[in-house]
Protein backbone atom coordinates (compact mmCIF):
# COMPACT_ATOMS: atom_id res chain seq x y z
CA UNK A 1 0.00 0.00 0.00
CA UNK A 2 1.36 3.59 -1.37
CA UNK A 3 1.97 6.13 1.89
CA UNK A 4 -0.91 8.38 -0.44
CA UNK A 5 -3.33 5.50 -0.05
CA UNK A 6 -2.78 4.63 3.41
CA UNK A 7 -3.15 7.51 4.64
CA UNK A 8 -6.39 7.78 2.72
CA UNK A 9 -7.74 4.76 4.24
CA UNK A 10 -7.25 6.14 7.27
CA UNK A 11 -9.09 9.42 7.17
CA UNK A 12 -11.84 7.63 5.47
CA UNK A 13 -12.18 4.73 8.57
CA UNK A 14 -11.42 7.42 11.31
CA UNK A 15 -14.29 9.88 10.28
CA UNK A 16 -16.41 6.75 9.83
CA UNK A 17 -15.50 5.96 13.16
CA UNK A 18 -16.13 9.21 14.55
CA UNK A 19 -19.81 9.68 12.70
CA UNK A 20 -20.69 6.15 14.06
CA UNK A 21 -19.50 5.91 17.47
CA UNK A 22 -18.63 9.13 18.37
CA UNK A 23 -16.34 9.97 21.69
CA UNK A 24 -15.03 7.38 23.79
CA UNK A 25 -15.63 7.60 27.72
CA UNK A 26 -13.49 10.42 28.95
CA UNK A 27 -11.13 8.01 30.71
CA UNK A 28 -10.38 6.81 27.32
CA UNK A 29 -10.08 9.84 25.50
CA UNK A 30 -6.81 11.22 24.52
CA UNK A 31 -7.96 14.64 24.43
CA UNK A 32 -9.30 14.59 27.96
CA UNK A 33 -6.08 13.32 29.36
CA UNK A 34 -4.66 16.82 27.25
CA UNK A 35 -7.31 18.78 28.90
CA UNK A 36 -6.44 17.10 32.23
CA UNK A 37 -2.39 18.24 31.77
CA UNK A 38 -3.49 21.77 30.63
CA UNK A 39 -5.73 21.95 33.92
CA UNK A 40 -3.44 21.12 35.72
CA UNK A 41 -0.68 22.85 34.44
CA UNK A 42 -2.88 25.94 35.09
CA UNK A 43 -3.25 25.62 38.75
CA UNK A 44 0.29 24.80 39.53
CA UNK A 45 1.65 27.95 37.23
CA UNK A 46 -0.92 30.63 36.62
CA UNK A 47 0.12 33.20 38.83
CA UNK A 48 2.62 35.88 38.92
CA UNK A 49 3.31 38.65 37.14
CA UNK A 50 2.49 39.09 33.46
CA UNK A 51 5.97 38.41 32.35
CA UNK A 52 5.63 35.16 34.69
CA UNK A 53 1.96 34.59 33.34
CA UNK A 54 3.58 34.97 29.67
CA UNK A 55 6.26 32.33 29.79
CA UNK A 56 4.61 29.80 32.50
CA UNK A 57 1.42 30.17 29.75
CA UNK A 58 3.80 29.63 26.55
CA UNK A 59 5.62 26.33 28.51
CA UNK A 60 2.76 24.66 29.59
CA UNK A 61 0.79 25.09 26.06
CA UNK A 62 4.40 24.20 23.77
CA UNK A 63 5.37 21.32 26.47
CA UNK A 64 1.92 19.94 26.16
CA UNK A 65 1.70 19.94 21.97
CA UNK A 66 5.14 18.59 21.82
CA UNK A 67 3.93 15.76 24.14
CA UNK A 68 1.12 15.09 22.07
CA UNK A 69 2.94 15.04 18.82
CA UNK A 70 5.39 12.34 20.53
CA UNK A 71 2.48 10.56 21.15
CA UNK A 72 1.45 10.63 17.81
CA UNK A 73 5.20 9.86 16.60
CA UNK A 74 5.28 6.52 19.06
CA UNK A 75 1.84 5.57 17.43
CA UNK A 76 2.82 5.84 13.63
CA UNK A 77 6.32 4.42 14.12
CA UNK A 78 4.83 1.11 15.81
CA UNK A 79 2.17 1.27 13.15
CA UNK A 80 4.64 1.40 10.46
CA UNK A 81 5.74 -2.19 11.46
CA UNK A 82 2.25 -3.62 10.99
CA UNK A 83 2.43 -2.51 7.33
CA UNK A 84 -1.29 -2.50 6.20
CA UNK A 85 -2.64 -3.53 9.13
CA UNK A 86 -1.40 -0.35 11.02
CA UNK A 87 -4.52 1.78 9.22
CA UNK A 88 -6.33 -0.28 12.55
CA UNK A 89 -3.89 1.81 14.90
CA UNK A 90 -3.89 4.90 12.91
CA UNK A 91 -7.57 5.23 12.69
CA UNK A 92 -8.70 5.34 16.24
CA UNK A 93 -5.61 7.99 17.12
CA UNK A 94 -6.95 9.64 14.44
CA UNK A 95 -10.62 9.50 15.27
CA UNK A 96 -9.53 10.84 18.34
CA UNK A 97 -8.84 14.26 16.94
CA UNK A 98 -12.49 14.58 15.32
CA UNK A 99 -15.70 15.33 17.07
CA UNK A 100 -18.74 16.03 14.44
CA UNK A 101 -20.89 13.67 16.04
CA UNK A 102 -20.25 14.78 19.43
CA UNK A 103 -20.64 18.61 17.99
CA UNK A 104 -24.12 17.43 16.29
CA UNK A 105 -25.26 15.95 19.39
CA UNK A 106 -24.19 18.93 21.65
CA UNK A 107 -26.69 21.15 19.01
CA UNK A 108 -29.65 18.53 19.24
CA UNK A 109 -29.75 18.61 22.74
CA UNK A 110 -30.24 22.67 22.42
CA UNK A 111 -32.85 22.04 19.80
CA UNK A 112 -34.52 19.05 22.19
CA UNK A 113 -35.13 21.58 25.05
CA UNK A 114 -36.13 24.53 23.22
CA UNK A 115 -38.77 22.37 21.57
CA UNK A 116 -40.52 21.22 25.04
CA UNK A 117 -40.32 24.80 26.06
CA UNK A 118 -37.36 24.46 28.64
CA UNK A 119 -35.39 27.95 27.46
CA UNK A 120 -33.45 27.49 31.01
CA UNK A 121 -32.51 24.21 29.52
CA UNK A 122 -31.54 24.87 26.36
CA UNK A 123 -29.33 27.95 27.79
CA UNK A 124 -27.50 25.80 30.11
CA UNK A 125 -27.30 22.99 27.46
CA UNK A 126 -26.00 26.13 24.95
CA UNK A 127 -23.25 27.20 27.88
CA UNK A 128 -21.84 23.75 29.41
CA UNK A 129 -21.48 22.14 26.10
CA UNK A 130 -21.08 24.48 22.93
CA UNK A 131 -20.67 28.50 23.76
CA UNK A 132 -18.05 30.11 26.83
CA UNK A 133 -20.26 33.65 26.67
CA UNK A 134 -22.90 33.95 29.09
CA UNK A 135 -25.86 32.44 28.19
CA UNK A 136 -28.30 33.33 31.28
CA UNK A 137 -30.19 36.03 29.39
CA UNK A 138 -30.57 34.71 25.33
CA UNK A 139 -33.47 34.39 23.98
CA UNK A 140 -34.63 31.97 21.65
CA UNK A 141 -33.04 33.08 19.04
CA UNK A 142 -29.73 33.84 19.97
CA UNK A 143 -29.73 30.58 21.88
CA UNK A 144 -30.28 29.05 18.43
CA UNK A 145 -27.63 31.03 16.93
CA UNK A 146 -25.41 30.34 19.68
CA UNK A 147 -25.44 26.79 18.82
CA UNK A 148 -25.37 27.77 14.82
CA UNK A 149 -22.25 29.47 15.44
CA UNK A 150 -20.50 26.71 17.72
CA UNK A 151 -21.55 24.04 14.53
CA UNK A 152 -19.80 26.45 11.87
CA UNK A 153 -16.93 27.35 14.18
CA UNK A 154 -15.72 23.95 15.00
CA UNK A 155 -16.29 22.13 11.32
CA UNK A 156 -12.65 23.88 11.36
CA UNK A 157 -11.53 22.98 14.95
CA UNK A 158 -13.17 19.21 14.52
CA UNK A 159 -12.35 18.26 11.12
CA UNK A 160 -10.95 19.74 8.96
CA UNK A 161 -7.88 21.06 10.43
CA UNK A 162 -7.32 17.95 12.44
CA UNK A 163 -6.99 16.31 8.65
CA UNK A 164 -5.42 18.63 7.10
CA UNK A 165 -2.58 18.65 9.66
CA UNK A 166 -2.68 14.50 9.53
CA UNK A 167 -2.22 14.81 5.54
CA UNK A 168 0.12 16.86 5.80
CA UNK A 169 2.35 16.34 9.14
CA UNK A 170 1.24 12.82 9.95
CA UNK A 171 -0.39 11.63 13.21
CA UNK A 172 2.29 14.08 15.23
CA UNK A 173 0.50 16.89 13.17
CA UNK A 174 -3.16 15.72 14.34
CA UNK A 175 -2.49 15.07 17.81
CA UNK A 176 -0.27 18.57 18.30
CA UNK A 177 -2.69 20.68 16.59
CA UNK A 178 -6.02 19.06 19.16
CA UNK A 179 -3.56 19.87 21.35
CA UNK A 180 -3.01 22.96 21.09
CA UNK A 181 -6.71 23.68 19.62
CA UNK A 182 -7.64 22.55 23.34
CA UNK A 183 -5.07 24.68 25.12
CA UNK A 184 -6.48 27.79 23.59
CA UNK A 185 -10.11 26.35 24.72
CA UNK A 186 -8.99 26.16 28.31
CA UNK A 187 -6.68 29.04 28.36
CA UNK A 188 -6.99 31.69 25.66
CA UNK A 189 -8.96 34.12 26.96
CA UNK A 190 -8.69 37.97 27.88
CA UNK A 191 -9.86 37.30 31.24
CA UNK A 192 -7.67 37.94 34.56
CA UNK A 193 -4.36 35.98 34.65
CA UNK A 194 -5.08 34.59 31.46
CA UNK A 195 -4.81 37.54 29.42
CA UNK A 196 -1.48 36.85 29.72
CA UNK A 197 -0.99 33.16 30.71
CA UNK A 198 -3.25 32.00 27.05
CA UNK A 199 -1.71 34.09 25.22
CA UNK A 200 0.41 31.87 23.20
CA UNK A 201 -1.75 29.34 22.76
CA UNK A 202 -4.44 31.58 21.37
CA UNK A 203 -2.03 33.33 18.95
CA UNK A 204 -0.84 29.71 17.66
CA UNK A 205 -4.15 28.52 17.55
CA UNK A 206 -5.39 31.86 15.25
CA UNK A 207 -1.78 30.45 13.38
CA UNK A 208 -2.75 26.74 12.93
CA UNK A 209 -6.35 27.79 11.47
CA UNK A 210 -5.25 30.17 8.96
CA UNK A 211 -5.58 27.74 6.24
CA UNK A 212 -8.14 25.32 7.60
CA UNK A 213 -10.83 28.04 8.82
CA UNK A 214 -10.80 29.63 4.51
CA UNK A 215 -10.97 25.71 3.77
CA UNK A 216 -14.04 25.09 5.49
CA UNK A 217 -15.53 27.65 4.98
CA UNK A 218 -15.38 27.04 0.81
CA UNK A 219 -16.57 23.65 1.90
CA UNK A 220 -19.76 25.24 2.91
CA UNK A 221 -20.41 27.09 0.30
CA UNK A 222 -20.01 24.28 -1.96
CA UNK A 223 -22.44 22.23 0.55
CA UNK A 224 -24.63 25.22 0.07
CA UNK A 225 -26.71 23.93 -3.22
CA UNK A 226 -28.71 26.79 -4.84
CA UNK A 227 -27.57 29.42 -1.70
CA UNK A 228 -23.89 29.16 -2.54
CA UNK A 229 -23.66 32.64 -3.92
CA UNK A 230 -25.69 33.62 -0.83
CA UNK A 231 -23.42 32.15 1.54
CA UNK A 232 -19.92 33.43 -0.60
CA UNK A 233 -21.88 36.97 -0.63
CA UNK A 234 -21.57 36.31 3.39
CA UNK A 235 -18.55 34.51 3.62
CA UNK A 236 -16.68 37.50 2.16
CA UNK A 237 -18.49 40.18 3.16
CA UNK A 238 -18.45 40.24 6.85
CA UNK A 239 -15.71 36.95 7.80
CA UNK A 240 -13.51 40.42 9.79
CA UNK A 241 -16.32 40.98 11.54
CA UNK A 242 -15.41 38.69 14.77
CA UNK A 243 -12.84 39.06 17.38
CA UNK A 244 -11.29 35.92 15.60
CA UNK A 245 -9.08 36.04 12.15
CA UNK A 246 -10.71 32.61 11.67
CA UNK A 247 -14.33 31.75 13.43
CA UNK A 248 -15.94 34.55 11.22
CA UNK A 249 -15.14 32.51 8.16
CA UNK A 250 -17.15 29.60 8.59
CA UNK A 251 -19.85 31.13 10.49
CA UNK A 252 -20.43 34.00 7.80
CA UNK A 253 -20.56 31.67 5.37
CA UNK A 254 -23.00 29.33 7.53
CA UNK A 255 -25.61 32.25 7.97
CA UNK A 256 -25.27 33.19 4.40
CA UNK A 257 -26.02 29.74 3.12
CA UNK A 258 -29.14 29.18 5.64
CA UNK A 259 -30.66 32.79 4.65
CA UNK A 260 -30.03 33.97 8.58
CA UNK A 261 -28.72 36.32 10.65
CA UNK A 262 -26.05 35.02 13.16
CA UNK A 263 -25.38 37.46 16.41
CA UNK A 264 -23.25 37.83 19.61
CA UNK A 265 -25.01 40.53 21.14
CA UNK A 266 -23.19 44.19 21.12
CA UNK A 267 -20.29 42.02 19.62
CA UNK A 268 -21.05 40.75 15.68
CA UNK A 269 -23.83 40.44 13.66
CA UNK A 270 -23.21 37.82 10.31
CA UNK A 271 -25.58 37.25 7.03
CA UNK A 272 -28.90 38.48 6.57
CA UNK A 273 -32.29 37.53 7.33
CA UNK A 274 -33.93 36.29 10.82
CA UNK A 275 -32.24 35.49 14.01
CA UNK A 276 -32.69 31.28 13.43
CA UNK A 277 -34.89 29.27 15.10
CA UNK A 278 -34.94 25.64 16.80
CA UNK A 279 -35.24 24.35 12.92
CA UNK A 280 -32.54 25.53 11.74
CA UNK A 281 -30.60 24.07 14.05
CA UNK A 282 -31.17 21.00 12.31
CA UNK A 283 -30.63 22.65 9.12
CA UNK A 284 -27.26 23.91 10.29
CA UNK A 285 -26.16 20.13 11.03
CA UNK A 286 -27.34 19.07 7.55
CA UNK A 287 -25.01 21.29 6.17
CA UNK A 288 -22.74 21.08 8.21
CA UNK A 289 -22.57 17.17 7.43
CA UNK A 290 -22.80 17.96 3.83
CA UNK A 291 -19.24 20.24 4.32
CA UNK A 292 -17.96 17.60 6.24
CA UNK A 293 -18.33 15.13 2.69
CA UNK A 294 -17.08 18.18 0.64
CA UNK A 295 -14.41 18.49 2.11
CA UNK A 296 -13.22 15.31 3.02
CA UNK A 297 -13.44 14.07 -0.49
CA UNK A 298 -11.41 17.19 -1.90
CA UNK A 299 -8.82 16.69 0.54
CA UNK A 300 -8.36 12.51 -0.21
CA UNK A 301 -8.13 13.63 -4.02
CA UNK A 302 -5.44 16.20 -3.20
CA UNK A 303 -3.26 13.60 -1.25
CA UNK A 304 -3.78 10.69 -3.37
CA UNK A 305 -2.67 13.63 -6.36
CA UNK A 306 0.23 14.68 -4.91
Amino acid sequence: MSPALHAVVVVVLAVGLDLLAGDPPNRWHPVAWIGRALARGRERLCHGSPTTLLVAGAALTLGVTALAALAGGAVGLVAATLGWAGVVLEAPALKSTLALRGLAGAARAVAAALANGDLAGARASLGVHLVSRSTAALDEGHVASGAIESLAENLTDSLVAPLVFFLVFGLPGALAYRALNTADTMLGYRDGALEYFGKVAARLDDLANLVPAPLAALALVAAAGRRAPAAWTAMVRDHERTASPNAGWTMAAAAGALGITLEKPNVYRLGEGPLPVRADIERAIRLLVRAAGVVAVALIFVRLMV
